[in-house]
């Protein structure tokens, strides 16, 4: 099942950050995973949650998603987010193919 890994970023150290930007994507994809959204726009359409910055991940599933997270490959990244941001981030198992309904045209 694919696995999603959710994040709401406030960033206070723009120029650390952007280097963040350049290292992560490789230890991303090295692990399976893939950019679903990343920074765009976003719409409040229930409630008051306004995150400054916002990224959806996709992973394979739970497991790859977890090793990409505690991997050597991302470590260094993931020291430079940590000090450049505030982050929150959720890890959450998708839905198997077959358990989404598919709606006919």
């Amino acid at each position: 099942m694919p696995a999603y890994v959710v994040v709401q970023i406030a960033v206070h150290d723009a120029q650390t950050y952007e280097r963040y930007k350049q290292l992560a994507p490789p230890s991303i994809a090295h692990y399976g995973g893939r950019y679903l959204a990343r920074g765009g726009a976003t719409e409040v359409l229930e409630g008051t949650w306004q995150p400054p910055r916002f990224v959806i991940l996709e992973f394979p599933n739970v497991e790859r998603a977890r090793a990409w997270w505690a991997s050597p490959e991302y470590a260094p990244a993931k020291a430079l987010r940590q000090s450049s941001a505030h982050t929150m981030m959720l890890l959450a198992e998708g839905l198997p193919a077959d358990a989404v309904p598919v709606v006919p045209r």
